[in-house]
């Protein structure tokens, strides 16, 4: 037993010493601030990022207050994002962005914490598979969209605002989509506030954006099925007027309604979808309420009962 534990101490280390040796080979002949700096700068040119991701941060713990100091934090964050290090590259723009507030390229921290939250967004399987962003968690689009927002509020001639007013356009009109998915949604399960709600939303705060015209129509077809006629006309009078081309316009400019896919046949299901039929033809709403008597005194009389029928809760007399 005594052996058993004097080699395994021996193992241990042996081991420590080699990876000590590769530590310290790791930065042999790097004894200048310059040195660092240029080395990390040609690893990251070369697309090496995890050994200039290991030197930038061997520049800034061993020269804090150094000539490249600011610099190589800024290439830093470059380096994590490159290496798909999102949460890291957002955490090192905020720290340089909090430790050097006057620095000239303060503007470019804010673009790249954008930028990290704006790849963030696109996801791991979009970089390989036909994905639809809108239909994902739409926190990444809204972290971006606001931190690009931020960069534009305090620094519009910024060589980056092109690019982040651009991305920003994608991730409204991603946003708006997203809105009128989870929309269809509830309007396919016969939740019509929750899908006029959405629908309203789109229309309120995403006022450029192609999916206004989605969500007006949402609007109409929620107001339809609740029978809130004068409502559902403003909203298709809206429709007309600045969407006439819009697909739940006929040809006559008539409103299309629906075929709300909510009830599926339990053939459909177990087909998936080859055979039986998913089509609910759900009925509106009344076109118009059943008018209420003006004097109480109009309606129609009570039938008196007699006390048998009473006696009875109406099966004899």
């Amino acid at each position: 037993m005594r052996i058993l534990f004097l080699i395994t101490l021996c193992l241990a280390l042996a081991s420590c010493s080699i990876f000590d040796g590769e530590e310290r080979d790791e930065f042999a002949g790097l004894d200048t601030e310059e040195q660092f700096y240029v080395t990390a700068q040609r690893q990251l040119n070369s697309r090496n990022y995890r050994s200039a991701i290991a030197t930038y941060e061997a520049l800034e713990s061993r020269f804090p207050f150094g000539r490249f100091a600011a610099q190589g934090q800024l290439e830093l964050i470059f380096a994590y994002y490159s290496n798909l290090d999102l949460e890291a590259a957002r955490t090192a723009a905020d720290r340089f962005i909090r430790l050097h507030p006057d620095n000239p390229n303060i503007d470019y921290a804010y673009y790249m914490k954008g930028m990290a939250s704006f790849a963030e967004e696109s996801g791991f399987m979009a970089r390989f598979l036909p994905t639809d962003p809108s239909k994902r968690d739409p926190g990444g689009a809204r972290d971006a969209f606001a931190e690009f927002s931020l960069l534009l509020a305090l620094y519009p001639d910024s060589d980056y605002a092109a690019d982040a007013r651009a991305r920003m356009i994608f991730l409204r009109n991603t946003l708006a989509a997203y809105e009128i998915h989870v929309a269809n949604y509830y309007l396919g399960r016969r939740a019509y506030v929750a899908a006029l709600n959405r629908g309203r939303y789109v229309v309120e705060n995403f006022q450029g954006s192609p999916l206004v015209a989605d969500g007006v129509a949402i609007m109409v077809e929620c107001y339809l099925r609740m029978g809130l006629d004068d409502l559902a006309g403003t909203s298709l009078t809206l429709l007309k007027s600045n969407f006439p081309e819009h697909p739940a316009l006929d040809e006559s400019g008539n409103f299309i309604v629906r075929n709300d896919v909510t009830n599926p046949s339990l053939l459909y299901t177990a087909s998936f979808g080859l055979l039986g039929n998913n089509v609910d033809n759900t009925p509106l709403a009344p076109t118009q309420r059943p008018l209420q008597p003006e004097n109480p005194e109009m309606e129609a009389p009570e039938e008196s009962r007699s006390l048998l029928n009473i006696l009875t809760f109406g099966l004899l007399g």
